[in-house]
């Protein structure tokens, strides 16, 4: 969207892209024309179907998680019949841990779920 009026403000600059607001502090800065103007260009752009695309983050797994991949073959290849979502669950869940003894605990915990097809969130679906 245009600002020519460099009135739209970013919510969070640096992480959104798309989400811009425009703030009042008080009912004598509404006006009305330029509040329509926006509006129908807002509208104009989601009719031609102009839109941000968020971008997908490929997750890596750390130097641990892969060790381990590397170490079990049947693991490693258990691990892959996951989908890709299921794939960074594992990952995050593992890697999000500060202490060393946690992510043994954690990777532990998950290898026998892996190895029968369970995910890591499956029983809350």
């Amino acid at each position: 969207m245009k600002d020519e009026l460099n009135v739209l403000v970013n919510a969070n600059e640096g992480v959104t892209k798309g989400l811009r607001q425009w703030r009042f502090t008080s009912k004598d800065e509404i006006n009305e024309k330029y509040i329509l103007a926006y509006i129908k260009e807002a509208v104009a752009n989601e009719e031609k179907g102009l839109s941000i695309k968020p971008e997908k983050k490929e997750v890596v797994p750390s130097e641990y998680f892969a060790n381990e991949l590397k170490s079990d073959a049947s693991f490693a290849e258990a691990f892959q019949k996951f989908t890709p979502f299921k794939q960074k669950e594992f990952i995050e869940y593992v890697d999000s841990a500060k202490q060393e003894k946690t992510k043994i605990a954690r990777m532990e915990k998950i290898k026998p779920m892996v190895l029968s097809g369970v995910g890591l969130n499956d029983k809350y679906r």
